[in-house]
């Protein structure tokens, strides 16, 4: 399906900053671009406010001159919403209200040519309900930005139960020619983006309530183990914690309570307490003049082991063995007669975190977390089981210390971080794509250009191992007696016909 023409007019509603961004990339396209906003005078101050942006980013030499003055020439503010019958595409980014979008819609109705494709940046309301209310609602399609969108790649093109194949293939072609990275989704709650990232926060959460680890730290781990650019709770307190709780929080009920996104009371007792993050002062972290900022728990500075012995396959952690080499430490091999392989180093045992407590592989058993890549992971998570002896947990420590990692000993808690967060991350991408939300393409470029996580979840799912990722989330329900944590159908049908995600 073709694009849009260039010279085709885009209506943009909604004045503030989405609606300001959206209207840029537009501009930015080619196309004359209408804004409307009900508040007088919005839309003047919406497109000089673009204009210095795209000052700065000539002054930058991001832009040139010439390019920047043809973007803000076709930015054009109007005073009514009747001023936007010459539109051949209009894109509302107002209040999350849905009476106040049926009737903006249906006002357009009236006013738009037929054939107009009618588009809503809605976040997290029904396309189907809000094309409800019109006589031709296969003309209606979702269009997602992310903010801010003159930046953010992704774009969810959301198709209701009554929005034509046409208008969405339309939309998609029309975003890839605005340089953007689009994918289809069906209306859904959270569509893919919203839904699929709740796990990145609620693991998170969760390991903070079971006192697993600190928030400084699990936010490292991520970071430098996980290969994420921002720690969950850095990231929940940029965003605003009342505005992370309201997303879980509706999600949560559009799903009829699942487990899977039941809200934390942590981050609810944040909330009420007005700790809001970043804007407040305060969230998870003081950024209060003067306050300090907040550090991980780092082991000490251990000896190095002059030997470790390698049992059997380390799958998705065979890296370690070439650091191991690399180091210096001799490390032969014998076969495990166990299905998962594991390091000896002194009287530890350390294998690779399968979902269970350490404690199921040895009185001396430490599981480490789940790295991006060994080779460039800069930190690694250790468990030790609880009746480990000291020195056991030092050989192991002074093991991945001599591998140039700085190592957080947390408590012996099931999935540790990086794998239970990712295992669940794929676990939802999973169901998104059973349900027929998206396809499995979908999930990974939503992820990676939506949020810049570092790879697909179902990629990552495909790299650790999809029978892994099964065992890691058996043995997660196992512990906790939670169906939050039930695998699913989809990875134990690949698992089952030996297949992965992205073959």
């Amino acid at each position: 399906m073709s694009p849009l023409s260039p010279d085709t007019i885009v209506a943009v509603i909604g004045a503030g900053t989405m609606g300001a961004g959206i209207a840029q990339v537009a501009a930015q396209a080619g196309h004359p671009v209408l804004l409307y906003d009900a508040a007088p005078g919005s839309p003047e101050k919406a497109i000089a406010r673009t204009a210095d942006g795209l000052a700065r980013l000539v002054e930058r030499g991001k832009f040139t001159a010439e390019d920047a003055a043809a973007t803000v020439s076709r930015l054009t503010p109007v005073a009514k919403i009747a001023d936007l019958a010459p539109a051949g595409l209009v894109i509302e980014a107002i209040v999350e209200d849905l009476a106040i979008k049926q009737e903006l819609f249906k006002s357009l109705e009236n006013i738009c040519a037929s054939g107009t494709i009618l588009a809503s940046n809605t976040s997290s309301l029904s396309i189907t309900d809000i094309a409800s209310v019109l006589d031709d609602p296969g003309n209606f399609v979702g269009i997602h930005f992310f903010n801010p969108a003159q930046v953010m790649k992704l774009v969810e093109v959301v198709s209701g139960s009554a929005s034509s194949d046409d208008c969405a293939e339309i939309i998609f072609a029309t975003a890839e020619g605005w340089g953007k990275k689009p994918v289809h989704a069906t209306s859904s709650p959270g569509f893919i983006v919203n839904r699929v990232a709740r796990p990145f926060y609620g693991e998170a959460l969760r390991v903070l309530e079971e006192d697993g680890a600190d928030a400084a730290t699990i936010d490292a781990i991520m970071r430098e183990s996980g290969g994420f650019r921002m720690g969950p709770f850095e990231l929940m307190d940029l965003i605003g914690n009342d505005i992370n709780l309201a997303v879980t929080t509706s999600v949560y009920h559009a799903f009829a309570q699942n487990p899977r996104f039941a809200p934390s009371k942590v981050q609810q007792d944040l909330v009420a307490a007005g700790k809001l993050g970043r804007k407040s002062g305060r969230g998870f972290y003081d950024y209060g003049e003067g306050a300090n900022p907040p550090e991980a728990v780092s082991s000490a500075a251990t000896a190095t082991p002059d030997r470790v012995t390698v049992h059997g396959d380390l799958g998705v952690a065979e890296a370690l063995v070439g650091l191991i080499e690399k180091a210096g430490i001799a490390c032969p091999r014998e076969p495990s007669a166990g299905e998962q392989g594991f390091l000896s180093v002194g009287a530890a045992r350390l294998h690779l975190c399968d979902g269970g407590p350490a404690s199921d592989h040895g009185s001396n058993a430490v599981a480490f977390d789940l790295a991006l890549d060994y080779n460039e992971a800069t930190r690694i998570a250790l468990a030790p089981a609880p009746s480990c002896d000291p020195a056991a947990l030092a050989a192991a420590v002074g093991l991945f210390q001599a591998l140039g990692k700085s190592v957080s000993v947390i408590r012996d808690i099931a999935g540790m971080i990086v794998m239970r967060s990712v295992c669940m991350l794929a676990n939802e991408g999973a169901d998104a794509v059973y349900a027929r939300v998206c396809n499995e393409a979908a999930v990974d470029t939503a992820m990676c250009y939506g949020v810049n996580y570092p790879a697909g979840p179902l990629q990552w799912a495909d790299a650790i191992g999809l029978a892994v990722v099964e065992r890691v989330l058996d043995n997660m329900t196992a512990v906790y007696d939670n169906p939050r944590y039930q695998c699913s159908a989809l990875i134990r049908n690949k698992v089952a016909a030996g297949e992965l995600f992205r073959s």
